[in-house]
């Protein structure tokens, strides 16, 4: 399926002229080193920051560090801010933020392993979404990878 995504990906962002930069988190930047798997992917995706720190997040992607301690890591407003922050860093049209537990270990009662919550900022609207997987962390990651470039695909064919 990714074989028939990046390519759509790709050929909607080159006929807006726009390019596209990723914020990964839990998925060390397996969407990025995807993304660019593909020949031609220079002429649209710029890069990516793998903030798997807060204090990257902070720093690099501009998430505040109220929404961090208010919220935590794998959040609605961190990947939101994640993903905005990305556009701002690379100065893209499009970002994609990834935060989540893989696992096996990190999990809690209300964030259990599987949890990731993905954000997108397209053309200046920002959407977010938590999705809870199942599996191994390889399997969390590839999961992660699937729908977050599904919903992106979605979401450019949209604007």
């Amino acid at each position: 399926m990714i074989k028939n995504i990046v390519p759509s990906i790709g050929n909607i962002l080159v006929e807006k002229g726009w390019t596209m930069g990723t914020a990964e988190s839990c998925t060390g930047g397996l969407v990025a080193a995807t993304l660019t798997d593909f020949s031609g992917s220079s002429a649209w995706f710029s890069g990516a920051v793998i903030a798997y720190s807060n204090e990257i997040k902070m720093s690099l992607l501009q998430v505040p560090e109220s929404v961090i301690i208010e919220h935590g890591a794998v959040s609605e407003p961190t990947v939101r801010a994640m993903a905005q922050g990305v556009c701002k860093t690379l100065n893209v049209n499009a970002g994609i933020s990834i935060s989540g537990i893989a696992g096996p270990s990190g999990g809690t009662r209300d964030k259990p392993v599987g949890t990731v919550w993905m954000g997108w900022h397209v053309n200046g609207k920002t959407s977010a979404e938590k999705y809870i997987f199942s599996g191994d962390r390889m399997n969390v990651k590839q999961q992660s990878l699937q729908t977050v470039l599904e919903k992106l695909l979605e979401i450019l064919k949209r604007s």
